[in-house]
C-alpha cells in the first residue's frame, strides 16, 4: 500500500539530519598553531594561566603579562604585550600565514637566529624557535584551509627545548649558562638550529633562512 501524504510529511525530519552531518563535515579545517613552553624555574607560576588550548580569530594573537594577552604569562620582565603572533594571507596564497612581531620595549626576542627588537617582525615557518626572558618557545605549524580562525595548543615541557651558544635573547643582555642535555636522558647533540633532539621531537631539518622584516619607530622620516 503507498505511504500517505503524512507519512511522507514525517520522514522530511529524518532525511534532514544526514545532510546537516555531511555539511558540518565540510566545514574548512582550522590552521593548528602547536606551542611548547619551558621555563627553567622549577615550581614556576609562570605558566599558571596558560590554557591546554585556545581558539582564535584571523587576529594578533598576544602573548605578555597583561590581562588581555590571550597567552598570558606571568614574568615580571614582561611587557603586558609582549609580542605577537599575527596571522596573514601571503599573496596567491589560499592558507594563513604567521609572523612574530615584538611589541616590548623592554628588551628583544630571539626568534630561528635572529634578534628582534621593538616592532620587528619575521614570518614564520613550519617549526619555528623564540626565547624572551628565560622563556623557551616552539611553535609547529600545521596549515589547515580556514581562512576565519586559528587555535593555538599548548603544551608545557619540563625539559630544556633550546640548546643556545650565546644568550643574546635575553631582556637583561646577562649571560646566561649554555643547556647542556642531562646525561642518561637520551637526548642527542643539538643540530645547527639548536633544537635537542628527542623522539617527540623530530629535527625540523634544512629550514630555508627568513628575512627580517623592520618598520620605522613613531616618528621616524620615511
Amino acid at each position: 500500500m503507498p505511504p500517505t501524504l503524512g507519512e511522507l510529511t514525517a520522514a522530511v525530519p529524518e532525511l534532514d539530519a544526514p545532510r546537516e552531518v555531511r555539511l558540518l563535515s565540510m566545514e574548512r579545517p582550522l590552521t593548528v598553531l602547536r606551542v611548547s613552553l619551558h621555563h627553567p624555574t622549577p615550581g614556576s607560576a609562570t605558566f599558571a594561566y596558560v590554557p591546554p588550548q585556545v581558539e582564535h580569530d584571523a587576529s594578533p594573537l598576544l602573548v605578555g603579562r597583561g590581562p588581555d594577552a590571550h597567552l598570558r604569562l606571568q614574568l615580571p620582565r614582561l611587557s603586558r604585550q609582549h609580542l605577537s603572533l599575527e596571522p596573514y594571507l601571503e599573496k596567491g596564497g589560499a592558507r594563513l600565514a604567521f609572523s612574530l612581531k615584538v611589541l616590548s620595549r623592554k628588551g628583544s626576542v630571539w626568534v630561528n637566529g635572529l634578534t628582534l627588537r621593538f616592532l620587528e617582525q619575521v614570518p614564520l615557518g613550519a617549526v619555528n624557535r623564540v626565547a624572551f626572558s628565560g622563556i623557551q618557545m616552539v611553535v609547529r605549524i600545521e596549515g589547515g584551509t580556514s581562512l576565519e580562525a586559528f587555535v593555538c595548543c599548548f603544551h608545557l615541557s619540563p625539559s630544556p627545548l633550546i640548546y643556545r651558544l650565546r644568550a643574546e635573547e635575553t631582556d637583561e643582555r646577562e649571560s646566561v649558562p649554555q643547556e647542556q642535555p642531562p646525561p642518561g636522558s637520551g637526548q642527542g647533540a643539538p643540530d645547527h638550529l639548536g633544537f635537542l633532539h628527542s623522539p617527540l621531537q623530530p629535527s625540523p631539518g634544512g629550514a630555508p633562512e627568513i628575512p627580517l622584516q623592520r618598520e620605522p619607530l613613531d616618528g621616524a622620516l620615511s
